[in-house]
């Protein structure tokens, strides 16, 4: 007979795997930044930098205000050209997300399918030249940022003026299908968020290396998927089939086997939980607290509620990202951050760093129904401590 658990205890599962139980240091040092990582596994990355840039988000959710040249030196070693050894590097995972250097080879299935899969793909068939050009190129030359190389390499064809966002020049096409590959890798970003592109014996560890894609220890995709549901699991705590497997955008058909061999060996226990219409997956060695007392401001691409339909089955939460909606028809905001207080999620709030002003703005605050007494304060105290971290002077309603 499966064991039963309240959703209360699997929500309090979930925030404990995610690192929400444990307390805020009082000064962070790379120590906790790697508690993190430990935990979390993966960190979604992306441009948009309305408050700050979204890795760095989780880190303060987590530790409170930490000096974010832990994470940058975590990421890229002491120095864009350092090769000293990385705790995080960038790769294709639940989408371009930052994660431990070990994990990289069992992401090698995703890279041996670039060829098909990549966005890319077509200069593989369209421009080999050029292609095999920019790889010589970075692994001679790098670490080396996409204008840096196109500066570098002579291409016959102009750059498209449409389709703003992604008017890539063939260099950079050829860039990133390399980088989708596991052909180059990214030796960290610069202060303008791009990418530098380098050889991957420039990033990872030669044990990492010799488990890459094509190498003759590399794991095949049987393993590989074990592995990373292994991980998966783990940072979830609790949750269903369809949870695990986005957490490193895994296909059933991989994904539906390694979770039954993780059944099969012990590591994960199949359970029931109250009020969920699909059955759960336990990690047996996950911490079962009975209160959380935790306090954050969470980033949209948190692995804590980066899959909506879970955010909602654990939470009562529905939350959507609208920046891409136009504004008279957004519900809460542009850039809105959901707001954890004890182990439940009260409230939204639609805020905006303004750097030249000094102030972090508050465009719109939205409680729950059920937010308990004194969730505004709270609220208040953390955006005062938001501020404080991003070096703004006070914060204002719009």
């Amino acid at each position: 007979m499966r064991a039963e658990l309240t959703a209360g205890q699997a929500r309090r599962i979930a925030l404990a795997a995610q690192g929400f139980t444990d307390p805020r240091p009082e000064v962070p040092t790379m120590r906790h930044v790697q508690r993190v990582i430990d935990r979390v596994q993966v960190v979604q990355i992306d441009s948009v930098n309305v408050v700050t840039r979204s890795q760095y988000l989780p880190f303060y959710s987590r530790l409170g205000p930490y000096d974010t040249a832990l994470l940058d030196r975590a990421r890229d070693g002491s120095g864009p050209r350092s090769r000293s050894p990385r705790r995080l590097v960038e790769t294709w995972a639940h989408v371009a997300s930052l994660v431990p250097p070990e994990t990289w080879p069992y992401l090698g299935f995703r890279m041996a399918q670039a060829d098909e899969d990549s966005w890319s793909r077509r200069v593989v068939r369209e421009h080999p030249g050029v292609l095999e050009t920019v790889r010589d190129v970075v692994r001679e030359r790098g670490p080396l940022t996409a204008r840096e190389v196109d500066a570098l390499v002579e291409t016959a064809e102009e750059r498209s003026r449409e389709n703003w966002g992604w008017n890539w020049s063939l260099v950079k096409e050829c860039l990133e299908h390399l980088f989708w590959a596991g052909a180059i890798v990214s030796a960290g970003r610069n202060s303008q968020f791009e990418r530098r592109y380098a050889d991957p014996s420039w990033v990872l560890p030669p044990e990492v290396l010799a488990r890459g894609p094509g190498q003759p220890h590399a794991p095949d995709r049987v393993e590989s998927a074990v592995e990373l549901m292994r991980r998966s699991v783990r940072a979830h705590g609790i949750g269903t089939a369809t949870d695990l497997r986005d957490y490193f955008r895994l296909r059933q058909a991989m994904a539906g086997p390694a979770l039954a061999e993780l059944v099969r060996l012990g590591e994960v226990e199949q359970v029931r939980v109250r009020g969920w219409d699909q059955p759960a997956y336990l990690d047996p060695t996950a911490r079962r607290p009975r209160t959380v007392r935790a306090r954050a401001l969470l980033s949209p691409f948190d692995s804590l509620v980066w899959e909506r339909a879970r955010t909602e089955r654990i939470f009562g939460f529905h939350y959507r990202i609208e920046i891409y909606v136009p504004e008279p028809q957004r519900v809460f905001g542009y850039y809105v951050l959901p707001f954890l207080l004890g182990d439940e999620l009260v409230g939204r709030v639609d805020v905006k760093a303004d750097r030249a002003a000094g102030r972090l703005v508050v465009r719109r605050v939205h409680l729950e129904p059920e937010a308990p007494p004194g969730t505004r304060e709270e609220l208040a105290e953390e955006l005062e401590l938001l501020a404080g971290w991003l070096g703004l002077e006070r914060v204002e309603a719009a």
